[in-house]
């Protein structure tokens, strides 16, 4: 099943009875499927179908979908000036620029104003509403699904990396697990050598006692645990990765337990060697982790 990473963009376009259309969507990482829209006036009649069709295609991500109409027919409606409040605002500019020396209102300014500049609608029937609507949802249906297979595709490349990172998490793992400080002997002679300093130090202490207690230092210390649930997760994550689908959830919480295993192995370390790879497996699960932030 395929992957999918939640950024990706893609446009699609097309003409409808002298009505050109067009739109654009885009998509970012996000907890849940949130959408923006911008809608041209007279348009906000869509949002309700262009928001489910979204949520219905896609589980996660922060999108923005933009739709433009243009008219190329020789009947589209000319601009209207409604000169009356044009009026109205421009005395009004007048008497500010007067009493308070703000700056000239100027043409341009007073016309993006909202009322001065109208655009008056055609005058559409029922059928060739619903014709429209019908090509606007078509068009945004090719949108969605070129975004769809952008996302796909970079979600491929994720896959990729993200396997190249479980394979070096296996390999720190197999490395700590074979160091040489964590031989029977290597521990017996640590241990050994802790013991004969502090007997050197204070001749009162108890030698079977102190055995006893660094006997005891060298079990906590032991990393089998920590390297046995690495191996656990490196399992889990080749696994999801090979079913696909919305795992991101899923790997990020993964990416906790590894960092989590990491640390543990860090601190119990009693071995300069063992603590190089513990802080070398660190820095590789920090950029798995920061790679699946991406993923739907």
């Amino acid at each position: 099943m395929n992957l999918q990473s939640m950024t990706g963009f893609a446009r699609a376009a097309t003409d409808h009875d002298g009505t050109a259309i067009a739109w654009e969507v885009k998509s970012v990482n996000g907890k849940s499927a949130e959408v923006r829209l911008r809608l041209p006036p007279g348009f906000d009649r869509l949002e309700p179908s262009v928001r489910q069709a979204i949520q219905k295609r896609f589980s996660r991500g922060n999108f923005q979908a933009a739709l433009t109409i243009s008219r190329m027919t020789s009947t589209q409606p000319q601009p209207v000036v409604n000169e009356a409040f044009l009026k109205d605002l421009a005395g009004l500019a007048q008497r500010l620029q007067e009493q308070f020396a703000t700056t000239p209102a100027t043409a341009d300014g007073l016309l993006a104003l909202r009322g001065v500049l109208e655009i008056p609608e055609l005058i559409e029937t029922d059928e060739e509403r619903a014709a429209l609507d019908s090509a606007i949802e078509v068009t945004l249906g090719k949108a969605l699904a070129g975004l769809e297979q952008a996302r796909r595709t970079e979600g491929e490349a994720l896959r990729a990396l993200l396997s190249g990172h479980l394979d070096a998490i296996e390999a720190l793992t197999l490395r700590a697990e074979a160091d040489p400080s964590r031989e029977p002997a290597a521990i017996r002679e640590r241990l050994a050598e802790q013991v004969r300093l502090l007997l050197d130090a204070s001749a009162g202490l108890d030698e079977a006692r102190l055995h006893q207690e660094a006997a005891f230092l060298a079990t906590k210390a032991d990393i089998r645990e920590e390297i046995d649930r690495l191996k656990t997760h490196v399992a889990s994550g080749r696994s999801l990765l090979a079913a696909g689908g919305s795992i991101g959830r899923k790997l990020d919480f993964l990416a906790q337990e590894f960092n989590r295993e990491s640390n543990t192995l860090c601190s119990k370390s009693n071995a300069a060697s063992v603590t190089a790879i513990g802080l070398e497996l660190k820095a590789v699960v920090d950029q798995f982790r920061e790679q699946v932030q991406n993923l739907e």
